[in-house]
């Protein structure tokens, strides 16, 4: 269930950011599944972009934008790995790669009491992420399988959870 929620707060069109990087006209969840998607080689050139658990940052260094995200839902990146892999917490759009670029992966999500939340075939981006819109306050498990293995972690969507996670092995 890759699902796209609604911003509350609509982009300002004359944002030197978003014009600059044919962002104009995007809402917050628009612009994180727009960039977290883009081939490695297509990334825009100095644009940090970085998923909060409330808000999307864009920085240029000289300019800077908060978008906020919507408070029912959390969008969590994660990059399953064979061999290697890097510590993050916070998922830069336009920075972050993990090892597994454009493979099939089936995903599970439960929640605490066994409930399944997301049960999906899907295919990570250029990135090496898969990239879900979660529910808020969700306390469960992500299983992640690909052919060479599996992983479980457990996940969490609160407030001061991280949207990226590095650490599912699939052994």
């Amino acid at each position: 269930m890759v699902v796209a929620g609604c911003s509350s707060q609509t982009p300002d069109a004359d944002n030197e950011i978003l014009s600059s990087h044919n962002l104009v006209g995007m809402e917050a969840t628009e612009i994180i599944e727009h960039l977290d998607r883009l081939d490695v080689q297509d990334r825009p050139a100095g644009l940090m972009a970085s998923v909060r658990v409330d808000e999307l940052q864009l920085s240029t260094g000289t300019e800077e934008l908060s978008l906020d995200l919507p408070e029912d839902r959390f969008y969590l990146s994660f990059a399953p790995y064979m061999n290697q892999t890097h510590e993050c917490y916070y998922h830069s759009l336009t920075t972050c790669l993990g090892e597994l670029s454009n493979e099939d992966v089936q995903v599970t999500v439960t929640n605490e009491v066994g409930d399944v939340v997301v049960d999906e075939e899907l295919t990570t981006f250029d990135n090496g992420f898969v990239g879900l819109w979660l529910p808020r306050d969700l306390q469960g498990t992500l299983r992640v399988s690909a052919e060479g293995g599996t992983g479980q972690v457990p996940v969490s969507t609160g407030t001061d959870d991280p949207t990226c996670l590095t650490t599912i092995q699939l052994t």
